[in-house]
Order: C-alpha cells, then structure tokens, then sequence
C-alpha cells in the first residue's frame, strides 16, 4: 500500500494518488477535529501547566503529557488533546473519558500526532473488566474493557463521519430517522466471544511479556518494555502488536470455540517437553522446527457436532517428530483432521509449499445459507460463522433478486465463492471473478458439491482488467463486490460506471476505502472525466468481530 496517513476522526486514506479534493477532504476533518475544545483533566505532572498552552501548541516528540481521549478514530486509537490545546493525538488503547499519561512518538505534518499510552489515570466511559488477563497487551480484540454496547456505537459513528467527510453524503440524508433513511442501525453480533472459527497462533524463540512503562529510560518508540521471564523459555501464542519477532505466551483464548481451547491447552502442555526434540523456529538466525499452529472450527453436517481441524506449519517434513504431538490432540472427540503445512522459505508466513494429512480428512465442512462447504487448511472462509450467516442474508436482501431465474448476478471479489452461489438458487447464471488459484479452485469444488451448475468462476486479477473484461459474460443485471481493504481499483471503477448495471450490492472490510469508492461512483471524478450514475439507497454496518476495530458494511447502490 502507498504511504498514508491517518485523519484523526475519520482514518481515512490519505494516499500518493489520491485525488486532489480529497487530500484537501481529509486535511479538513483533521483541521475540524482540532477546533473541538477539550475538557480540562485533573492537575498531573509531568504534562505542561494549562496555562502554558494554547491553540497553537504542538507538543515535542517524546514529550510526557496527560490526555483526555475524546473519541474513537476508524481503527480503534482514541482521539486524543491535551487540556486548553487544540491539538489531536492518536493513542493506540486509550478509550474515549479515559483521562492517561502518554508519551509522543510521531508528529504527522503538524496536523495532529501519534502517542504511546504509559498509564490511565481515570477510568473510561462505559469500563468493563475484560475477561482475557492479556486484552491489554496482545491487540487482538483490545476493547474488551470497553461494554459492547458502547463498542457498536462508536463503529457506527465511524461509518457516519466516513460517508459524510470522505464521500460527501448529505448528513441529513444519512442520519434520517424515517425508514428510507440510507445509514441504518448497526447489526450487532450475538455472541461477542468464542466466535472465531480460525485462530493462528505462532511459535517463538523467546517468551515475552509486557510492562508498562512509567519512567524516563522505558522505550520512547513503541510505549511498552518487552522483557524475557525468568525462565526464558518458548513460546506459543500471539505476536506482540507492531513487532514480527516478540511472541505473548497464550494459554487460552476467548475468541476461538471451546474444543479449539482444548487443542490449544494440549499442544501447550506438550510441545516444550524436551524428550520430544522440538524446537520453535527462529525469525532472526532461520533454524527451527515449528512455525505456526493454526486451528480451524466447522461443523458435522449430519450431527451438527463441532468439526476441528489442526494444521502444524513447520520448515521441513518430519512427520515423526509431529507424531506424539498428533497423538495427545486426536484423543478430543472434536479434532478430525490434523494436517503439516511445509514452508520451506526464510518467510514466516503460514501458507505451505506442500501439505500433508497426518491423521483424519483433508477438509472440515460448515454450512451458511443452506449450503455445504468443504474448508481446507488453506482455504478462505468467513472467519465469523454465526454472523456470517447474517451478513449473507443482508446481501441476498439488497440483492432483491426477483427469484425466477432471470437475472445475470457477476461476484467481484468472489473468494472461494460463499457469497455467488448463495444467491445462484434465485439466479439465471453467477459469474465469479478472484485473483487467487486456490480460492477459485475451491469455489468450483463447492458448487459441485452443493449441485450447483449455474455458476462460473474466472480467475483473474481485477485490478489488472483489459478493455476486453466483460466480454466473456452477458451484461449483469446485478454486482456483487467484495474488495480485500484497498477497495476497488480506478480501472474497475470505470468499468462499472461504463457497463451500468441496474444494482451494485458493495460488501466491504474497510469503511474509508468503502466510502472513497462510494463516492466515486455516485459523484464521479472530476480529475479522471467520469460522471457518477449511481444513488446510494442503503448502508448496513455490521459487526463481525467484537472487541475489535474492524467494520463490515453492505451498501446497496442503484442505478439512477
């Protein structure tokens, strides 16, 4: 991705290419976002005496001073000033009535900065105490303090203020309270822990545990000390947010499902007994056995039973060694299929040159909208199952397929294909387009497993489109687009304003790119010729993972 910055309020993308209005855009919510007066905290030391400051102050880098966290940026740092200043710090972990002692890393052309929370001072609006005793210091779902209520809030405002900052929707529009209003209720999640059905952990050379930092010689970059235990043993768990070497021992974790746990809290168990002769693999000197442990949760069709699949990811083949560890997980009930991932690369990433099963099925199943798919190691499926589910109904809603077969239905985006063959029951013909091999080769592989025969996939890079895209298919009467976070590339955006189709459903990860591309295609661009020939009728938030910054909209966009 291109060098970027961050508008406090919005988060949205402040890239090299983007056009001109919307730099300027941008630069304007950060300016706005400084006019807003800040609530005077309780006296502390060290920040300077509220007296000293003024609308112009800029603090220094790696300056101590005491904040007040106001609100919530896309992405989840609180938006930050110090008492009588104007000035915007973003603060990784600061929630908003949270009153903390933070520490200065990064000035962003004088518009605002980023800091690195050292202590709280004053609890934060709406505290809960997180379950997880390592929610402070793993980053994976942060805002555990934070009640849930208060969470799907603030995601909300977030989509609101990018769809009015950066893709200049009428707020009144917006915010309606009638029922034809665009920006509808946000729809929360039910069950806000043990849904992830795919967790991957990481194998570490060290054991690393966080200290909060309150004195002068504590690292002025990251805002936290990481330091070795006393026993500087392996570790098995997370990385340690921004670092790619420094692993947080895990012994549970409440984002995944139960039997997941059991696997976890037996590999834990076993994996550092020195009769078995395993090692961690080292991302620094590139020797070692185990790299990752990634556990996967589906469901028995039949029974409806949990499904676990457990892949090692190691360096080499030696299933050998592998073997007692296979042996202990096999006897849960739930586990089915154990497969070895070999990476051979100095890269530490969890993808396999070559994969072997040691025990069991090569795939687990779950099931979404009525249909089976088949979940291999590697595959990509919707990592929230439950919600998944309702986030597939939304689509097929604004999709308003007529259901006699009529109707051409082209999926951008399409994965492995969960979401066209979902609504090829109600269509003529699906046309799925995605970069990945694997993806597309699963997705032929669940339509013929679902008896699925009115649906195509293509494999093909969508950021790369020729003048002859479109061609090989008939015009569609419905789009279904599902970009990873980057959004949608000009190219591609210019297709879909040339080849009008009448409704374009907008499914995304990333509310700012989400917003851009919006924007785009209702208001066209000025700087590239095009004219914007849609009408924005609808925008459902959706809450898929809990706890986390992340947001997923479904937008519905029709032809005016």
């Amino acid at each position: 991705m291109a060098a970027h910055a961050v508008s406090p309020l919005t988060g949205g993308l402040l890239r090299r290419g983007v056009p001109l209005h919307h730099r300027r855009r941008l630069l304007a919510v950060a300016a706005t976002a400084s006019e807003v007066p800040a609530p005077t905290p309780a006296l502390s030391q060290p920040p300077p005496s509220p007296a000293s400051l003024r609308k112009g102050y800029f603090p220094k880098r790696g300056e101590t001073i005491e904040l007040t966290c106001e609100a919530l940026a896309f992405k989840g740092k609180g938006v930050c000033k110090v008492a009588g200043s104007t000035f915007v710090l973003l603060c990784d972990g600061a929630l908003p009535g949270e009153r903390l002692l933070a520490r200065v890393r990064r000035l962003r052309r004088g518009a605002f900065g980023e800091a690195a929370k050292l202590k709280t001072l004053e609890p934060h609006h709406d505290a809960v105490e997180a379950p997880c005793p390592l929610a402070a210091d793993c980053g994976g779902c942060k805002s555990q303090s934070l009640a849930y209520a208060a969470q799907i809030g603030h995601k909300h405002q977030q989509v609101r203020d990018l769809l009015v900052n950066f893709g200049r929707f009428d707020p009144n529009h917006l915010d309606s309270a009638e029922p034809d209003a665009i920006l509808k209720p946000i729809v929360p999640c039910d069950e806000i822990f043990r849904y992830r059905n795919k967790m991957e952990f990481s194998f570490g050379t060290k054991r690393w545990v966080a200290k909060e930092l309150m004195k002068e010689k504590e690292d002025e970059e990251e805002g936290m000390k990481l330091e070795t235990d006393e026993r500087d043993g392996y570790a098995l768990g997370l990385h340690a947010p921004g670092f790619f070497d420094k692993v947080l021992h895990v012994q549970k974790c409440f984002l995944q499902s139960e039997p997941a746990d059991k696997v976890l809290a037996v590999v834990q168990e076993s994996w550092m007994d020195p009769a078995l002769g395993l090692t961690p693999y080292d991302v620094h000197k590139h020797v070692g056995f185990l790299k990752h442990l990634m556990i996967r949760t589906g469901r028995n069709v039949t029974t409806g039973t949990p499904e676990v699949m457990v892949n090692f990811v190691t360096s080499c083949y030696e299933p050998d060694l592998l073997m007692p560890l296979v042996n202990r997980i096999t006897k849960i009930p739930e586990v089915v299929s154990v497969i070895n991932n070999v990476n051979t690369s100095v890269g530490n990433t969890s993808l396999g040159e070559q994969e072997y099963t040691l025990y069991g099925k090569s795939f687990i199943t779950e099931v979404l909208r009525g249909l089976t798919f088949q979940i291999s190691a590697n595959s990509f499926f919707q990592t929230n199952t439950k919600q998944a589910d309702v986030l597939y109904k939304l689509i097929e809603d604004s999709a308003g397929l007529k259901g006699d077969g009529s109707e051409i239905v082209l999926d951008l985006f399409c994965g492995t294909g969960t979401i066209g063959l979902t609504l090829a029951r109600r269509a003529k013909h699906v046309y799925g387009y995605e970069v990945v091999p694997e993806a597309i080769s699963d997705a032929r592989k669940n339509a013929k497993f679902n008896g699925i025969s009115n649906a195509t996939f293509v494999q093909g890079d969508l950021n790369k489109i020729g003048e002859t895209f479109g061609k090989e298919f008939p015009k569609p009467d419905i789009i279904i687009s599902d970009p990873n976070r980057p959004g949608m590339h000009m190219k591609l955006i210019k297709w879909l304003l040339e080849v009008k189709a009448p409704r374009i459903v907008y499914v995304s990860c990333n509310p700012a790119t989400c917003a851009r591309d919006l924007d785009y295609l209702c208001h066209g661009v000025e700087e590239k010729g095009l004219q914007g020939y849609y009408e924005l009728k609808s925008v459902i938030p959706v809450d898929m993972f809990p706890h986390t910054p992340h947001i997923e909209c479904v937008c519905l966009l029709e032809l005016r």
